[in-house]
């Protein structure tokens, strides 16, 4: 069986609408919970990739996020394994980090919804095509600048940066195809977490977008299974039981 590697950030950020997808796909899943105090992995070998979430705070927060890098290592450790990777907007900071970009702490908030734009760079992505003239939320927090090389495939109605292929087996992408209405709820009910003062016009939004978000999640999923090759199961080394035998 296939079985990714979700590294969480915050109590409300899974997954949600994409999770469902991989696992009609059989797919399966192992939660990493640095914010709780639990070291990250330091190996690729028993996972066929990589997913980094969403998170509350900016990737130059060391207070909030001091497990950064462990994360930095664990990216490091998949490339070198040929394993893809997924950014979903915190994740997806800590990915042009890992590759040359800077990090900044402004502006705070990043959360809006807009219409996605496939750039020349992304002309024959499919993840570009997947999303170019659909309306997405992108929520994140600080920003990245893309290193000397790197091109945006996918822009905003500002001609921001939404998404980026580092390289072929791997995405970072700041808009967020796994937010469900209902994840928006939690974030506002989790305690002590910042949160933009339009949050409650996104979370309307979110709900008014319910049914056609799930179409457009649906379309992501299948362009990452594609362009990732997703559905390869990659070699994993054999985990042993070591029973103690005892004699007399």
């Amino acid at each position: 069986m296939k079985r990714f590697m979700l590294v969480q950030h915050s109590y409300s950020e899974f997954l949600g609408m994409v999770e469902k997808q991989l696992e009609s796909r059989n797919i399966g899943f192992q939660y990493q919970r640095p914010f709780l105090g639990v070291d990250l992995p330091t190996t690729a070998t028993q996972h066929d990739a990589l997913w980094l979430l969403g998170g509350a705070y900016p990737v130059t927060d060391e207070e909030a996020n001091p497990w950064l890098a462990q994360e930095l290592r664990l990216i490091t450790n998949f490339k070198k394994m040929r394993r893809p990777i997924v950014g979903i907007g915190f994740g997806a900071l800590v990915m042009v980090l890992h590759e040359g970009g800077e990090v900044s702490d402004e502006p705070y908030f990043n959360t809006y919804w807009t219409t996605c734009h496939k750039t020349e760079a992304g002309r024959d992505d499919p993840l570009a095509n997947a999303v170019d003239g659909k309306k997405l939320l992108v929520m994140y927090n600080g920003s990245a600048t893309l290193p000397e090389g790197m091109e945006p495939i996918v822009v905003d109605d500002e001609g921001r940066w939404l998404a980026v292929r580092p390289d072929d087996l791997s995405y970072a992408m700041l808009f967020r195809p796994e937010i469900k209405p209902g994840m928006i709820e939690d974030m506002m009910m989790e305690d002590n977490r910042p949160l933009p003062d339009n949050i409650g016009e996104i979370l309307e939004q979110a709900r008014a977008n319910w049914a056609e978000g799930q179409k457009i999640a649906a379309e992501i999923c299948l362009a990452l299974v594609t362009a990732l090759d997703l559905m390869t199961e990659r070699h994993k080394m054999p985990v042993f039981n070591l029973n103690v035998v005892k004699t007399e």
